[in-house]
């Protein structure tokens, strides 16, 4: 499939569009590089600290939510303060995010040390994601903006960087981890060889404006069809982040609970008095719900398929299946015009396709037994959710040009703090639960002497309190060469939480379907699919 960027829809906009096609290519890969290592190391991060399931994920779940901020505050500023200043400040703050993650030392093995070493991967992960989120307000829009005739296709190849770089991490991971054995930080701070190769290529480059920033319009009227139902999506979103980010710095729970109601509800408020009151689009609403989904069922299992599955098969297979699912992803992700025009689909009618084939593809994972059916099974949940976070931004700056970059900016926030905030986290709980009342139900006396010192929770509700297993003897019985019948207990509980994870995983692409499916069902109902202009949004129907 060709990429040459003057194919498949005209000319672009800009003459430099090539190389800000590729450089925001660049930027993403980076952020790819850097997960992809990390979804690699939480196992060394589980030995070397003893943290629960629900720890590591939410210390992944650290190295997205702060993307929501970046993205976001990048989004509403980045045609007032300028492109390059964005860069710029996303290039300091990915160092920044090595400086305070390598910070992190085992120490004496008290609670007061895994605790600063906690706060130390999580803090540094979320300084790397906003980072990302910082870099991808500004690559999102300018794609958008330089190729109006065809964004879904340049989208697409925009993205592609994202399954590129995991490819490229997860191989670096594969090789140094698991054959050389190198530290865990030597293998991170890899992801720095691609950020110095972004901001080369930035370096120096004159950016277009969005449709919206070229005709004036003013904040306020970039957000009207956000308005305060898309406040209403954020808001929720931002109380939990400030549940779990604020008591790392002393801050009791009920506080922070306070505090997140407060940031919440300003948040409605000052979107309704920036837009004087307006409800916002119905249609804009359902985009950001489902994009939030997309973000759990994504990048959520994303974070865990490589543990999960170097658990239920063996490190090396793991990483195999990783790079398989990615290498699909980055190929087809250069075909989405060819799909649809083949095809014959609509951007919507090809999501809820995807979301069909996720549906079955983890349905398929969650009763894998082989190497080889795991590669069928995570195939097709490869393909389905290929097209998912692109396609999205596509159908947004198609649908809602008025917003410039904030639409597609506030859709991607919601994606990653979703992720950040529920996905990574809730699958570590459930994955907790799962295998905690496994190893319970067979034998109450060895879950006893397995089961970690902390309960896991989601969502801070008490009523849900599960407790799992401890990370460093559950290490210890997997990387037993000769394992006694009670290690083999404690694997293979460990194991059944992982399968019944996934197939719990599974319910959220088949939500995602019936909300695609009522989109498509709106848009056949007033003639079909088609990108608008500016002018052109108050003479279609209201959604």
């Amino acid at each position: 499939m060709s990429t040459d960027t003057t194919a498949n829809g005209g000319a672009p906009v800009a003459a430099n569009a090539n190389r800000l096609l590729w450089a925001g290519f660049m930027a993403i890969l980076a952020a790819g590089v850097g997960f992809a290592i990390r979804g690699g190391i939480f196992d060394n991060w589980g030995k070397e600290f003893g943290f629960t399931g629900a720890q590591l994920g939410s210390i992944g779940g650290a190295g997205l939510s702060g993307f929501c901020f970046g993205i976001i505050i990048g989004g509403v500023i980045c045609d007032k303060i300028g492109y390059g200043k964005l860069v710029i400040t996303a290039f300091l703050l990915h160092i920044l995010s090595a400086v305070v993650t390598f910070a992190a030392v085992p120490g004496d093995g008290g609670e007061a040390a895994k605790t600063l070493a906690y706060n130390c991967l999580f803090g540094g992960m979320f300084i790397f994601a906003f980072a990302n989120g910082t870099l991808e307000a500004v690559a999102n829009p300018l794609v958008a903006t330089l190729f109006p005739q065809n964004r879904t296709h340049y989208l697409n190849i925009l993205h592609a960087s994202w399954p590129a770089g995991m490819i490229i991490g997860a191989a670096l991971g594969w090789v140094l981890d698991d054959q050389m054995k190198m530290n865990w930080k030597i293998q991170l701070s890899l992801y720095l060889i691609p950020t110095v190769i972004y901001g080369i290529m930035f370096m120096g480059q004159h950016f277009p404006k969005s449709e919206a920033s070229e005709k004036g319009a003013s904040l306020g009227e970039m957000f009207k069809d956000v308005g305060i139902l898309g406040a209403l999506v954020v808001a929720p979103l931002l109380l939990l982040f400030c549940g779990s980010f604020l008591p790392l710095f002393g801050i009791s729970a009920s506080a922070s609970e306070k505090i997140g109601y407060a940031v919440g509800g300003l948040t409605v408020v000052a979107v309704g008095v920036l837009t004087k009151g307006s409800i916002g689009s119905l249609l804009l609403f359902l985009l950001f719900i489902t994009h939030a989904l997309i973000g759990s069922v994504e990048l959520g299992t994303d974070q865990w398929i490589q543990f999960i599955t170097g658990n239920l098969f063996t490190s090396e297979q793991g990483k195999y299946l990783f790079l398989w699912t990615s290498a699909i992803m980055f190929g087809l992700r250069f075909c989405a015009h060819w799909i649809e025009n083949t095809l014959k689909l609509s951007p919507v009618a090809l999501l809820l396709s995807c979301s069909v084939l996720a549906v079955i593809g983890l349905q398929m994972a969650s009763i894998m037994e082989t190497f080889t059916t795991a590669l069928i099974a995570l195939g097709i949940y490869a393909v389905g959710k290929t097209f998912f976070w692109p396609t999205m931004l596509a159908v947004a700056s198609d649908r809602f040009p008025r917003t410039g970059a904030v639409a597609i900016s506030i859709m991607g926030g919601i994606g990653m703090l979703s992720v950040g905030t529920i996905g990574g986290p809730g699958l570590g709980y459930l994955k907790d639960r799962f295998a905690g009342e496994a190893l319970k139900e067979k034998d109450a006396a060895l879950f006893a002497e397995y089961k970690a010192e902390k309960p896991s929770t989601f969502l801070g509700i008490k009523s849900m309190e599960a407790v799992g297993l401890d990370g460093k003897k559950l290490g210890e019985a997997k990387d037993a060469k000769e394992k006694t019948d009670k290690q083999k207990a404690v694997v293979a509980a460990d194991q059944f939480g992982d399968r019944k994870t996934l197939k719990v995983d599974s319910y959220i692409p088949a939500i995602m379907a019936v909300l695609y499916l009522g989109i498509l069902l709106y848009f056949k109902s007033i003639g079909g699919y088609k990108a608008v202009h500016i002018g052109e949004e108050d003479k279609k129907p209201a959604a």
